[in-house]
């Protein structure tokens, strides 16, 4: 009996402490969500401001993105090399001198090479937070803990919302031109500086110490996430992991890994083409189009941000429970059908109802559930542990290469093609995350990250 008490009590101690670092991790979500959504709200503004043509919109809103690319492409060396939490002290640093930048400018040139600098924090962030909890998380509980990055990320999207509303509402027109949207990108600065502080808090990830062959040091780490048996186990397991291992890239193209490569790499762009982000950045430009003014497309757009917010809720809840690739299914499916709807909806002149807006958020819904959680989750989950780091930093260059193309594409595609064609095209690519799921993708529900990576070389 009293082994038993003991035991729940480690449990609950290993779970207290997990989830507390998992939830410093998840802030850089926080600002990854601020960072690519913030542009929503400011985009109107900056275009009267600095006369942007709908190629420089595109520009202003993708620049950010340039820096992400880079971000992702570098993280992987940098926190191999370094560790994960000296790279991500790093990334906050970058991301505040992005947001402060970004506010400051009189030149649009001066706005983007702000934006940049803020992207490249994003997107080490975005490759590291993830990987980073993955690697302290235990197995059964891997998912939700990943996922609470993209609950983090919504939960950025969601606020900015109300701030960009709440600004844009201070002043007068004239106000919101010369000053409103600076105030937007400037208070990004805030969320970067608690994410600073806290990350002198955590520890280094445990499989990067012992990568580094600094065991002793990963030990006490594990001791706290999995009691004294199983941390113990779990250091022998990660050792013979790496002795299996090159460490070279190349490894992700041999026969064995060359699936998990696909995967990860396939799901992260797909996350993108199926216009997740179209809509994130211009929705107040969309509900326009439906013939909304200004202040009704803001509103209808924080509807936006609060059906992504409590829709991760839920999939925090389902991810270890049902599992990565039943949410996957039923999210890509349902946004097929909605995407058809809205491009019907468009095509149709059927727009000044409530009809495209409930599709949307019934669209918003069905990514929130499955394709915006769960493909970070897989990501930083499907790649052998020496590899791990670079590899999860090819997926998520991937991902944001596929977001530039979609972010800078979409404002000259919706007004040559039409946005029934644009949103046809999205629902086609919805309905191919659906066969590639069900044809490649595999369940890693429950398994630790070394009995993943033994399932590739199975297969």
């Amino acid at each position: 009996m009293s082994s038993n008490i003991n035991n729940q009590g480690q449990q609950q101690v290993s779970m207290k402490f997990v989830t507390l670092v998992s939830m410093v991790a998840a802030l850089g979500g926080l600002l990854f969500g601020f960072d690519t959504a913030v542009v929503s709200g400011a985009i109107g503004f900056m275009k009267e401001r600095f006369t942007l043509n709908e190629v420089e919109v595109g520009w202003a809103v993708s620049s950010l993105i340039i820096g992400c690319i880079v971000g992702a492409a570098g993280s992987g060396v940098l926190g191999d090399r370094f560790g994960r939490k000296k790279v991500l002290i790093m990334a906050a640093l970058l991301f505040i001198i992005g947001s402060i930048g970004s506010a400051i400018p009189d030149t649009f040139t001066g706005y983007i090479i702000a934006r940049i600098i803020g992207g490249l924090g994003i997107g080490i962030t975005s490759t590291l937070c993830p990987l980073y909890n993955a690697e302290i998380a235990p197995a059964q509980y891997r998912g939700r803990l990943v996922a609470l990055n993209q609950f983090a990320t919504v939960t950025g999207i969601f606020l900015v919302y109300f701030i960009n509303l709440g600004i844009a509402g201070y002043g007068d027109d004239a106000w919101d031109i010369s000053t409103a949207w600076r105030w937007m990108f400037g208070f990004g600065a805030l969320p970067g500086l608690l994410f600073l502080v806290l990350l002198f808090f955590v520890p280094e990830s445990p499989r990067w110490l012992i990568k580094q062959g600094r065991a002793v040091e990963a030990l006490p780490i594990l001791l706290k996430i999995h009691g004294e048996d199983l941390a113990k186990k779990e250091v022998l397991d990660i050792k013979a992991s790496f002795k299996q291992e090159s460490g070279s890239i190349r490894q992700l193209f041999s026969p064995a890994l060359r699936l998990a490569l696909i995967v990860g790499v396939g799901l992260a762009v797909l996350q993108q083409v199926t216009g997740i982000n179209a809509i994130m950045y211009y929705a107040p430009e969309i509900f326009k189009e439906t013939g909304s003014g200004t202040n009704a497309s803001l509103m209808q757009t924080i509807l936006v941000g609060l059906i992504n917010f409590l829709f991760t809720i839920l999939a925090v809840w389902l991810i270890d429970k049902v599992g990565r690739k039943a949410l996957l299914l039923v999210g890509s499916a349902s946004m097929t059908v909605c995407l058809v709807v809205i491009g019907a909806a468009f095509q149709t002149g059927h727009t000044s109802g409530p009809l495209v807006l409930i599709f949307i958020l019934l669209y918003v819904a069905a990514f929130a559930v499955s394709l915006g959680p769960v493909v970070w989750v897989v990501m930083s989950e499907i790649f052998p542990n020496r590899i791990r780091g670079k590899a999860t930093a090819i997926a998520s260059m991937a991902l944001w290469a596929a977001d530039y193309i979609v972010s800078q594409t979409f404002p000259p595609m919706l007004s040559s093609a039409g946005p029934a064609i644009t949103f046809w095209l999205f629902g086609f690519m919805s309905l191919f995350t659906f066969f590639f799921t069900w044809r490649v993708v595999p369940e890693t529900k429950g398994k630790s990250l070394e009995e993943i990576e033994s399932l590739w070389s199975r297969n």
